[in-house]
């Protein structure tokens, strides 16, 4: 990769909104890399056998957000590993604390070129959850959880998406639609980025 700064666009949007499904169609499509936070911070839990993997565990249990910096290190060290142009962040930033922490450690290190927020109603998201958590074997697809982490959405989430609005990098869509629907709203956006 040349020295360029690489792509980055963030995708967010409450539990069960679509956003891994539809970064999966943009990486293909657009030729981007997924990097779910979900997963990279899933995965660092499993490791039970550091302080590290076992805090991440509670904060999943807990429906809590772990650490800007921890999270930043995560994405700077995946983007390293991959070396690639342009990276979906999936489920990231979550709250203000993560935007200042991410602007302090990574605004120089990337390029933002926007953030897409898939929006969807408490009752889609829900369903889709506890839909997705008879097969999934994720820990935070049930309901007590899944009240915490829309509690968390709401009250963390959705003021940071009006402070990405006020920049003009906030680009809302319909999450509440089908899939196909969805992705053509996202096409749209994709191709006239810069």
């Amino acid at each position: 990769m040349s020295n360029t700064k690489p792509n980055v666009i963030f995708v967010i949007g409450a539990p069960g909104s679509g956003k891994g499904t539809q970064c999966k169609r943009i990486a293909k499509t657009f030729d981007y890399v997924h990097l779910s936070i979900g997963d990279l911070l899933r995965k660092e839990a499993e490791r039970s056998d550091t302080d590290l993997g076992k805090q991440l565990k509670d904060h999943m249990k807990n429906g809590s957000l772990a650490s800007t910096e921890l999270v930043c290190k995560l994405l700077d060290e995946a983007m390293k590993k991959e070396n690639k142009r342009n990276y979906l962040i999936d489920g990231f930033p979550r709250d203000k604390q993560n935007v200042d922490g991410w602007d302090k450690a990574m605004s120089d290190k990337v390029n933002l070129q926007c953030v897409l927020v898939f929006d969807c109603d408490e009752k889609t998201s829900t369903t889709r959850c506890l839909e997705r958590g008879k097969s999934s074997g994720r820990a935070d697809d049930n309901e007590e959880s899944l009240k915490k982490r829309l509690v968390t959405y709401n009250e963390s989430t959705r003021p940071i998406i009006e402070l990405y609005e006020t920049e003009n990098l906030a680009h809302k869509i319909d999450a509440s639609k089908d899939v196909d629907q969805i992705f053509e709203h996202v096409q749209n956006i994709m191709k006239n980025l810069k």
